[in-house]
């Protein structure tokens, strides 16, 4: 896009978006079709750097930044969201908290690695009692000699049971609210005391690993804590607007590979002797559909700039993600109906951005909690309490 992205950030795209029909379309059906996502593609991701935009190069990354993870998020899931939502959950959800919070020695071990590929992490917030409402969290780690004592449950976890890493939050005092009782921690899936209670059955996502697993007395040394004791919530809140905003890229992602079915479609397919295109019923849906997909872009760059900017990117953050996961349905939704009964087949991608691009009004924040931290935002910046 002119005037909106650098040389280098276009040159970035180009490079991503050559990666991905080469490595990543022949794959995509297969990772439908098996649910399950071959290990190498991460190793190949990581060889090429696109694991690591967010991250320093001393800790295997390339420190692009924001603006670098949401072309990545757009462009992987633009033809296999499943993909980037299992890369993006280890890169940049398990990833932040360590690029930000993290001693050297911590990053050493269980960055590096994710940052190139070779391990795969997780972020473990959601439980069976605790969605949006992340001070109700009921995991809980005992102080127990030099170290911690785990017991607790996670479910909806995307990565869940194959990641190598999870950056888990658990209570650590519960005598005071949880803003203040809240500890991270860093733990291996390989540690005694870690079960997985069952990966979900999705609607879509198909190939990625969404868990509930269970913690039972796993004991974690001091140095997995991550950030200090009773940081968590700050560990926690820190992480969020980059994720956000990551999220509100590949939903841009989804609806362009939607979009892109839908266009070519409605010149092919002849009705009442002429293409379909040239009835305003479809034109028009055309229309709305390629002004959305911009607008959500340009929201989604300009919260990716704040960021790097080092500026609060709450309220864009949170608009970017609402309006991109939005249009994403939306758009999924009227290229289905583009496509009539063809697209409601497995002949065409339309079906899976559909049952894909539903989820993202629900995870990573769901809309309706967005709204509120916007409504906040407008309200505290017009000088209201």
């Amino acid at each position: 896009m002119i005037g909106f992205y650098t040389e280098e950030e276009n040159a970035f795209r180009e490079a991503v978006a050559s990666f991905v029909e080469k490595e990543i379309e022949p794959i995509s059906e297969k990772i439908e079709r098996e649910n399950d996502i071959p290990h190498e593609i991460y190793r190949k991701m990581g060889r090429e750097g696109i694991t690591g935009v967010l991250h320093p190069p001393e800790y295997g990354g390339t420190k692009k930044g924001v603006v670098y993870e949401t072309i990545v998020a757009e462009e992987i899931s633009s033809v296999c969201p499943a993909l980037d939502m299992s890369r993006m959950a280890s890169t940049t959800l398990y990833g932040m908290p360590l690029n930000k919070f993290g001693t050297h020695e911590q990053k050493k071990k269980y960055l590096e690695p994710i940052a190139k590929g070779e391990k795969l992490g997780a972020l473990g917030i959601t439980e069976p009692n605790v969605g949006s409402d992340t001070a109700g969290m009921q995991t809980s780690a005992q102080k127990k000699g030099d170290g911690w004592v785990l017991n607790g449950e996670k479910r909806y976890i995307t990565n869940g049971s194959n990641a190598d890493y999870i950056v888990l939050f658990a209570i650590t005092d519960k005598s005071v609210h949880a803003k203040k009782g809240m500890t991270a921690f860093v733990i291996e899936t390989a540690w005694k005391g870690f079960k997985v209670i069952k990966d979900y059955e999705l609607l879509g996502m198909r190939g990625v690993r969404n868990t509930h697993f269970a913690l039972q007395d796993m004991q974690v040394p001091q140095e997995s804590v991550l950030g200090g004791v009773g940081k968590g919530f700050t560990v926690l809140m820190d992480e969020l607007n980059s994720e956000r905003t990551a999220i509100a890229g590949e939903c841009v992602g989804y609806a362009r590979g939607a979009f892109k079915e839908a266009v070519p479609y409605s010149k092919e397919r002849i009705q009442f002797d002429r293409p379909i295109a040239d009835f305003e019923g479809v034109s028009f849906k055309i229309a709305d559909m390629a002004t959305k997909v911009e607008a959500a872009r340009l929201l989604t760059l300009y919260a990716a700039r704040l960021c790097d900017a080092g500026k609060n990117a709450t309220k864009h953050a949170s608009m970017a993600k609402v309006f991109a996961a939005e249009t994403a349905f939306q758009v999924c939704d009227q290229a289905l109906q583009v496509l009539g009964g063809t697209g409601y087949t497995k002949e065409k991608k339309v079906e899976k951005f559909f049952r894909d691009a539903r989820l993202m009004r629900i995870g990573g924040g769901t809309s309706e909690i967005l709204k509120f931290l916007i409504q906040r935002e407008v309200y505290k910046e017009a000088g209201f309490k």
